[in-house]
């Protein structure tokens, strides 16, 4: 490992800007982007995270600390307490290994096989072509960091390394009671640093299907591909207030109106592929008359100057619409089942619902239509809905079950967890305050997040901890643009360390 007291000071200052990706691995902290950068080469895109899980207990055996897998596929790893602190609290540091796995349209990346290709882009570390992973790898980075480091002083240490968070924050529903020794937990989930969050909403996905029989094409009908793309997308918890647009319901806006004045008809429709990131491309295929083809690319240009003017100043890089003549498929939708889908996905509720009332800045509940898959006979809606309130969690999918039982779709909900509910006389949360404060010279700020955080699915098997959210500062997290800011990841090691060594006995 090297001397690692040395690998967590700052790197000597050099003149020469860092343009190439292994010198990542000398940022500093270098304790946390060196391990961050090995975290980039193994592959862990959700529910593929064999590699990661090795990977860790590999590095758990060589730090010399306790590292297991749980029966829910979490990773454990135990670290004593420092000589002298064996009575503090035992402290449970907790991230999640796995990550969303979008990438641009001309990358030719294999989440399941290929490493990611971070770089340096002045003061932000991003990826090629892909999303960074520091969401949540950052906080692996620094678990791992003070695992390895034998400076630190420190109680009892557990870290919990979550499995699938992204698609169902299946490890944390699923983690084992009794298996966790700590009495204090420290999500490294948050995205903005100086930010200390107490409370965020929970969530559920409601997905909508529905079975047809496809019918033949008319034979004298051409085809073409309908595509809506270019848009910034975004994680639908964090990013959901700022009115970013959504692919799928830009594009049921064309399809309903080509449906109406050009005789096209629905053979398929793609959108989004991720349940919590706002979708920024969908793609339907229609069949309609050759002679319609150009009032159809006439129609698509006007939209395209309706969505460019209406999304100008959320969407500043310019939406993209296209219209390109494909081959004809032989099956399509029926028409009265087209048209009750595409009523359906433009009736959908998309977007910020309420704010909460003593947190005006706050979004309360919202929902997110992520994905359409419509083709081959079937259709599949899946959307994600958020809200701090459980009635209002229970009011959206009321809303969404409503709209697609018109619609002959049959309406089901899964993981759904609850929201985690503030406690501003957090002991953890003022010692934190009291140590930024003391080092920084500033107030940190409390917050209530909108995301979904496993913090309120460990609370509802341990109860009894105390729990608070921080992390360095990143950008755009679930989308090809995700940006971690290097000057924060310092001063999060150096509030971490400090913290460790600050924690109250028993």
């Amino acid at each position: 490992m090297g001397n690692l007291a040395l690998m967590c000071q700052s790197p000597p200052p050099s003149s020469k800007k860092i343009t190439t990706m292994n010198e990542i691995q000398n940022l500093n902290p270098q304790c946390i982007w060196k391990n961050f950068y090995a975290l980039t080469q193994v592959p862990r895109p959700s529910g593929h995270l064999e590699k990661v899980q090795q990977f860790l207990l590999d590095f758990g055996k060589q730090a010399g600390v306790e590292a297991f897998k749980d029966p829910a596929g979490n990773i454990v790893m135990r670290k004593k307490a420092s000589a002298g602190m064996e009575n503090r609290k035992g402290v449970i540091l907790q991230a999640h290994m796995d990550m969303v796995p979008q990438k641009t349209p001309e990358s030719q990346h294999n989440f399941e096989t290929d490493p990611i290709e971070p770089w340096i882009d002045g003061e932000w570390v991003k990826a090629k072509g892909t999303t960074l992973g520091a969401d949540n790898g950052l906080g692996v980075a620094a678990i791992m960091a003070v695992m390895e480091d034998k400076t630190l002083k420190h109680g009892p240490i557990d870290a919990l390394i979550t499995r699938d968070e992204e698609t169902g924050m299946f490890g944390a529903n699923e983690l084992p009671e009794g298996e966790l020794q700590g009495d204090i937990l420290l999500n490294l989930d948050s995205e903005h640093w100086g930010k200390f969050v107490i409370g965020s909403a929970g969530g559920i996905d409601v997905t909508a299907t529905l079975d047809y029989q496809e019918v033949d094409t008319d034979p004298e009908d051409s085809a073409v591909r309908l595509t809506v793309k270019n848009l910034r997308g975004g994680h639908s918890g964090l990013e959901i207030n700022e009115g970013r647009g959504n692919a799928n319901k830009l594009l049921v806006q064309i399809v309903r109106e080509a449906i109406s004045e050009t005789e096209a008809r629905l053979a398929s429709w793609n959108g989004g592929n991720m349940r919590n990131a706002i979708p920024f491309k969908a793609e339907a295929v229609l069949t309609l008359p050759k002679e319609n083809i150009a009032a159809l690319k006439e129609m698509a240009a006007d939209w395209k100057e309706t969505f460019n003017d209406e999304y100008k100043l959320i969407e500043p890089q310019g939406v993209e619409v296209l219209v390109e003549e494909v081959a004809t498929p032989a099956k399509e939708v029926p028409v009265e089942i087209q048209d009750n889908l595409v009523d359906a996905i433009f009736a959908c509720h998309d977007g910020v619902i309420r704010f909460i009332p003593a947190y005006p800045n706050v979004v309360e509940t919202s929902s997110n239509l992520a994905i359409i898959n419509i083709g081959g006979g079937k259709a599949a809606l899946k959307i994600l809905a958020r809200s701090s309130r459980e009635d209002m969690k229970d009011y959206v999918v009321t809303m969404l079950e409503s709209c697609f039982n018109m619609a002959g779709m049959k309406v089901e909900t899964a993981g759904s967890y609850g929201g985690w509910d503030p406690n501003p006389d957090s002991e953890i949360l003022h010692l934190l305050l009291k140590e930024y404060k003391e080092l920084f010279g500033k107030d940190g700020i409390i917050q209530v997040d909108h995301a979904g955080l496993e913090c309120s699915v460990i609370l509802g098997k341990y109860p009894h901890l105390d729990v608070v959210s921080l992390g360095p500062t990143m950008k755009s997290p679930h989308t090809t643009t995700e940006r971690a800011l290097i000057e924060t990841v310092a001063p999060f090691w150096q509030l971490l360390k400090k913290t460790l060594e600050d924690i109250p006995v028993k």
